[in-house]
């Protein structure tokens, strides 16, 4: 992974209100199947506020990754950028990118464990017999498939092509226009 850094500043601490105290840090870097990410990082030294973000520099053409969950693929790299929607749709579990989404690299288990997470998230939430049977349900096939039972399917849709599965065994194909124009990318726009 390459490294360059853009720049350095100190500025006023938006936690703590704090004048001069923070220190504002850019870096661009390169990351193996990824590309070009421009790297952010705002430290309070007074307050202890710290915020990093990653944002990619490199647009591709909009990509549809598709890969057979299974016990013997768990281990496989999974990078998922800010814009990707995933879906494992025999369970029924879908994530699209919002105006916070951050991108990630994990693998397949890594990723199961971040739906595993949302589902007892939403159990939290929900009062009602019918949503808790489906979410315990929906929990229970994840935790299945972490364990190597079963199969599935992993579908990650970008419509930047900026996600990965780094696999032989990936199948990457086109988004139709019809779909790709239904994805949400996270970002907001704004019109006249």
């Amino acid at each position: 992974m390459s490294e360059k850094e853009l720049g350095e500043m100190i500025i006023k601490c938006p936690a703590c209100g704090i004048e001069g105290v923070a220190k504002s840090i850019m870096k661009e870097l390169e990351i193996p199947h990824f590309g070009k990410v421009l790297e952010t990082t705002l430290l309070c030294p007074s307050c202890g506020f710290r915020h990093s973000d990653v944002i990619a520099l490199e647009q591709n053409d909009p990509a549809k990754y598709v890969l057979e969950i299974n016990k013997n693929n768990l281990s496989i790299r999974v990078v998922r950028s800010q814009s990707a929607t995933v879906i494992i749709p025999e369970v029924g579990v879908k994530v699209e990118p919002g105006p916070k989404s951050e991108g990630y690299v994990t693998n397949v288990e890594g990723m199961l464990t971040r739906f595993e997470d949302a589902v007892i998230k939403a159990l939290n939430l929900f009062d009602d017999e019918e949503s808790q049977a489906n979410a315990k349900k929906t929990l229970a096939e994840i935790q299945e498939l972490k364990k190597g039972n079963g199969t599935a399917t992993l579908i990650i849709l970008d419509p930047f092509g900026q996600s990965n599965i780094v696999s032989e065994k990936v199948e990457i194909l086109e988004i139709p226009e019809e779909e790709l124009s239904e994805l949400k990318t996270g970002f907001s726009n704004l019109d006249n």
